[in-house]
């Protein structure tokens, strides 16, 4: 049997057929560049992932799944997609914030957050990615008066989502409220309060922070107010805050900056990045190994934490996983919560 010889091949195959096959391929090039408009990236987009997705489409099919299966209220936005070792990077804005997401280039797995292995920065204790050990309610160390410090900022989707849980959990067991403190993830530089989204956000912090150590009876209200739409001059307003008492302290270094500075030592303290990150007597929890980012989950910790069983153990709470980001209602438009937002966080821009 005579070996095939490519040369003898392409001397004897129709030259019909070839100039077809040329034609063809030339037709193919001419299609991507005018769906591209002569942009030569988006040409060599479309050519790389010839057969499969563009990194655009894929982002897009991502947004589309943020907005339609994780956040209620509020929708995530597209700022940029590219590709990061072997992955669709997005770059996303939810409420005037920025992060970054990735996608497989298969289009079938959604990354919220990645961890740079190559970067000693990014192992710290606590990171939204980073899985806490397992414990039960024998684990925990059992006190008189547990209190649980619940890490977050302000404009973190997920950070909202818990500060919409503590709120329900006080609105159903009000003999809780004593146990709980919402704390602020941030740093103090050239006597300004820095945070991980900008300076909206950190501006937000002290304001709440404030509102907390200053005028404590008008937290809650506040909190639950601002959580549905983020309009905080609405909320000032609705819920009675002394905003000359409040414009005092964000003013005052002696004040404001040194109650948020309580706040930034702990985080430090505890390696806190992620929000949320729950702290229960010293000793950092994940609410997902007591039922997820519900009021019952919360509940459940604080009398896991108990040395003398509280009354309020025995009534059950809302065990609905609350909607992350801006939301009028408790569970979202969806109606069924976001149970799908285990181990999801907000992290430090990488």
């Amino acid at each position: 049997m005579s070996k095939f010889n490519p040369v003898n091949f392409l001397k004897n195959l129709d030259k019909n057929i070839l100039l077809m096959g040329i034609a063809i391929i030339a037709i193919i090039i001419v299609g991507v560049l005018i769906s591209t408009g002569g942009n030569s990236g988006q040409f060599l987009d479309k050519i790389k992932n010839f057969g499969g997705e563009s990194k655009d489409d894929l982002a897009k099919k991502g947004i589309d799944y943020i907005n339609n299966s994780i956040l209620s209220g509020q929708k995530a936005a597209l700022v940029s997609s590219s590709e990061e070792s072997g992955l669709v990077k997005m770059k996303i804005s939810i409420g005037g914030s920025e992060f970054d997401s990735y996608m497989s280039k298969d289009g079938k797995l959604l990354f919220p957050e990645a961890i740079k292995l190559d970067d000693g920065a990014n192992k710290t204790a606590g990171s939204p990615t980073e899985q806490q050990p397992e414990k039960t309610c024998e684990d925990l160390v059992k006190s008189d008066k547990p209190e649980l410090g619940a890490y977050i900022v302000s404009q973190c989707p997920f950070g909202l989502q818990m500060q919409r849980v503590l709120a329900d959990v006080i609105k159903s067991a009000p003999s809780l409220a004593g146990n709980i403190k919402v704390r602020y993830i941030g740093s103090i530089s050239d006597g300004k309060v820095i945070s991980m989204h900008g300076d909206k956000e950190a501006q937000e912090n002290l304001k709440q922070i404030c509102i907390r150590d200053e005028q404590a009876s008008k937290y809650w209200d506040y909190i639950s107010c601002y959580m549905k739409a983020g309009d905080a001059d609405r909320c000032l307003t609705s819920t009675g805050i002394d905003k000359n008492k409040l414009s005092g302290c964000t003013t005052d270094s002696n004040r404001g900056l040194v109650y948020a500075k309580e706040d930034f030592d702990l985080s430090s303290k505890y390696e806190i990045q992620g929000s949320p990150t729950l702290i229960l007597d010293g000793q950092k929890i994940s609410e997902f190994n007591f039922g997820g980012r519900t009021s019952e989950s919360i509940k459940n910790l604080i009398c896991c934490g108990s040395k003398t069983q509280p009354s309020v153990c025995s009534q059950r709470l809302n065990t609905a996983s609350a909607a992350s980001s801006f939301s009028e209602t408790y569970v979202g438009t969806g109606g069924s919560g976001n149970s799908g937002n285990a181990g999801v966080n907000c992290a430090p821009a990488q």
